[in-house]
């Protein structure tokens, strides 16, 4: 639990009783700027006892004094396709790579995205990821594709795209084993509403995305059960005063989650201000849509079946250049948010951590640094720069105090 502290100084060593389950002495983390969902306490403290956070600091806690550093709850993301060199299109050694990297840069809690390709290779890959998913390695799956718009592909295999064919969808559903968390689609397509109802029924989320959908289309996906919009502004039509199209819908409707990729190339600053001006902080999810090149450099990569060349950061496709993801990860756009763009860090916890969390149906586990939850944590510096980071209380990254 977070309060004002009274611990500062070195750290008070371990003594006795540690926790039955785990064998580890708890640990209070003093001294801290905490952001919890009542608002920011200064010299606050996280008590962390085996994976948990808890209200009471018992007597043999070790004590670390983080005086001078944030204390924020572990980042969640809900779009992700892959990091380190390593996709979660790919074989278990693969995913598990990119899992680490993006736990390494605060990432605490992820839901893997596929991309369009074959639907037996989809199915396959599905059936890999919800074993992962079983294990608590990943937060589940995200199928993003084949069911787009060609109008609309991005970084996506033209020859591969369908139509949402509901019996199709289901197929991947089914495949996922209780899994699958979220379903992008191109609402206007043919089978599109009927594929919104089917994913609302089971209890997944269907996100508009890579759409062609007219504002009018648009309102009659969210009216059937669609609640988030895949990156929003990217891959969609632009507003038009006579033709308001699919950002104005998903904008103004208070049951739409907005996802946004705040890494100064997928959206100019204003556009990133008028998101939060309409949908307010508590409606944003800020993704990464990685791919690959994520905690790795520029270079070339595939993206499913398409090459891939990044060039200071910035991933276009080979053939055609549109943007094909990002390189980013969570922190980095945790400090561009607070740093460049100025928004509040409360506006930014929420929208990178518990926002996403209770997309996911996880806010009385993550999402929030309050007693009873898991352990999930990310310390900063004054600078906002990552200097550790606590998955189910046990640290993915030390703390680095120097």
């Amino acid at each position: 639990m977070a309060t004002p502290s009274g611990a500062r100084g070195t750290a008070r060593p371990a003594t006795t009783n540690p926790h039955p389950a785990t064998g580890k002495v708890p640990l209070v983390l003093s001294g801290a700027t905490v952001v919890l969902p009542t608002g920011t306490v200064k010299n606050g403290r996280v008590i962390v006892d085996g994976s948990r956070i808890i209200g009471t600091a018992p007597e043999n806690a070790h004590v670390i004094d983080v005086t001078n550093h944030w204390l924020v709850p572990g980042f969640v993301d809900l779009h992700n396709h892959g990091g380190g060199g390593a996709s979660f299109s790919g074989p278990a050694e693969d995913v598990q790579k990119a899992i680490r990297v993006h736990r390494e840069h605060g990432t605490t809690t992820l839901v893997a995205s596929t991309v369009t390709d074959d639907m037996d290779f989809l199915v396959g890959q599905a059936g890999l990821l919800s074993e992962l998913a079983e294990q608590g390695d990943i937060a589940g799956i995200h199928f993003e594709g084949p069911f787009i718009s060609p109008c609309r592909k991005g970084a996506h295999s033209e020859a591969l795209l369908r139509d949402p064919d509901p019996a199709e969808v289901r197929k991947l559903i089914d495949a996922a084993r209780g899994q699958a968390r979220m379903v992008t689609l191109a609402t206007e397509l043919p089978g599109g509403l009927d594929s919104v109802r089917l994913l609302t029924e089971h209890g997944v989320i269907a996100a508009v995305g890579h759409t062609d959908a007219t504002y009018e289309q648009t309102v009659e996906a969210i009216d059937a059960g669609a609640t988030v919009a895949t990156h929003l502004f990217n891959a969609m039509p632009q507003i038009g005063h006579r033709a308001p199209g699919p950002i104005t819908a998903l904008l103004e409707d208070e049951r739409v989650t907005v996802e946004l990729i705040n890494d100064g190339t997928h959206l100019h600053p204003a556009a990133l201000r008028l998101a939060f001006h309409h949908a307010a902080a508590h409606r944003v999810a800020f993704i990464t849509d990685a791919m690959d090149a994520a905690g790795i450099g520029d270079g070339r990569y595939l993206l499913g079946p398409l090459e891939v060349e990044v060039s200071e950061g910035v991933a276009r496709l080979v053939e055609g250049g549109s943007i094909a993801g990002s390189t980013l990860t969570l922190d980095r756009v945790f400090k561009r948010a607070v740093t460049i763009d100025r928004l509040p860090v409360e506006d930014v916890v929420a929208a990178i951590s518990a926002n996403p969390a209770r997309l996911l149906g996880m806010a009385d586990r993550i999402g929030s640094l309050e007693p009873g939850k898991d352990a999930d944590l990310v310390l900063l510096d004054h600078h906002f720069d990552l200097k550790g980071v606590m998955r189910r209380g046990e640290w993915v990254v030390d703390p680095q105090l120097g």
